[in-house]
């Protein structure tokens, strides 16, 4: 189960996996495995019971395995020995699973969710966006953030205007007008062109809808 605290604390993030999105705050030492104990649950067979454990050890973070069959990697090394972590840092376990290490939450994952690094970067349990690995501040508005996931989600589709007014508005729907989506739509994007003037993400495809216009980097 993901963690949620504060976020001065560095962390994990799971990238590929069937823990994709979760992240955990390591303020304890936390185990990694397959065992129904650990911490962090990987539930494949080919994760150790106890595969590895990440602790703070002083002002450090490191990563030991904990004599697993298959093996934790460490950057795509093979971790035969505990390692101290660097912001950024990929700790794969076995096949199964890969995790990035984070400082804190306000640090640009900049090889996190993104094997093909994009320009903007969502986190929908901590409600954050980064814009060309800046962190938003302040961060959106509800709706905004709503808004822009949605497009986010679809990955470059068009999205009619229908269904963004459902996902911002919910059971409240009913009744928004044209004017109000295109208001929402304007702010969204004064505020992206805040942190990044020279893209524009959000494009308008006539008589269909909007889409996303978030390119790799």
């Amino acid at each position: 189960m993901t963690e949620v605290h504060n976020q001065e604390f560095p962390l994990l993030l799971a990238r590929k996996g069937p823990l994709k999105g979760e992240r955990w705050y390591i303020e304890r030492p936390l185990l990694i495995g397959r065992g129904a104990d650990c911490d962090i649950l990987i539930p494949d067979r080919q994760v150790s019971r106890y595969h590895a454990r990440v602790q703070m050890k002083g002002n450090n973070v490191v990563v030991e395995d904990l004599g697993s069959k298959n093996g934790t990697f460490h950057n795509g090394n093979v971790l035969d020995a505990p390692v101290i972590l660097q912001d950024g840092d990929s700790v794969q376990i076995a096949l199964a699973q890969e995790f990035i290490f984070l400082l804190s939450d306000a640090t640009m994952p900049i090889n996190g969710d993104l094997l093909q690094p994009r320009r903007l970067v969502m986190d929908e349990r901590s409600r954050t966006v980064w814009v060309n690995r800046q962190q938003l501040s302040p961060p959106l508005s509800a709706n905004q953030f709503n808004l822009l996931w949605r497009l986010y989600q679809r990955d470059g589709e068009v999205v009619s205007r229908a269904e963004l007014v459902q996902a911002v508005w919910g059971k409240a729907a009913f009744g928004v007008s044209e004017q109000a989506l295109d208001a929402l739509v304007r702010r969204l994007r004064d505020r992206l062109a805040e942190a990044d003037p020279l893209h524009a993400y959000i494009v308008t495809v006539r008589s269909h809808g909007l889409r996303l216009n978030n390119p790799k980097v």
